[in-house]
């Protein structure tokens, strides 16, 4: 059984035995190779423009029993398709398509899809240019692109 070297003058030795297990981890290997990021739509970027396909209802997982409201964006950037979530009370109401929004992502633990919505990722945070929020609370009107 080979154990590790010891002593003096060993350190080139464990340097070169640690770059090359570091491989065998699996978390390592994503990081180093980017995959991460080739995969993601949004690029290295955590906003971007698309425009409304249409409007869906996304069924909850269980044990919820919830249809929640999503809508399909084509991002602008790199015309790739997204699923995107319509966060609020009637959020879906102010969304209509061929509408430009902007996406963001969700968040969660490791950038996954967050709580019962399995595989969506984003959210809307504004709608031709106006913030969502401010739309559902009354604050202002949507505008007309």
């Amino acid at each position: 059984m080979a154990n590790k070297p010891r002593g003096l003058g060993s350190e080139k030795k464990l340097l070169s035995r640690r770059r090359r297990f570091k491989w065998s981890q699996p978390l390592y290997k994503r990081k180093k190779r980017g995959l991460y990021w080739k995969s993601n739509p949004l690029g290295k970027s955590s906003q971007a423009k698309g425009i409304v396909l249409e409007k869906r209802q996304v069924e909850a997982k269980q044990p919820n029993s919830a249809m929640r409201k999503c809508v399909i964006v084509q991002l602008t950037k790199n015309s790739k398709k997204i699923r995107a979530f319509a966060p609020g009370n009637e959020a879906i109401k102010k969304i209509d398509e061929h509408d430009e929004v902007i996406v963001e992502c969700i968040g969660g633990s490791r950038g996954r899809s967050k709580g019962d919505l399995p595989g969506t990722r984003w959210q809307v945070i504004k709608v031709n240019d106006q913030s969502l929020d401010a739309l559902l609370k009354g604050k202002i009107e949507k505008g007309r692109k």
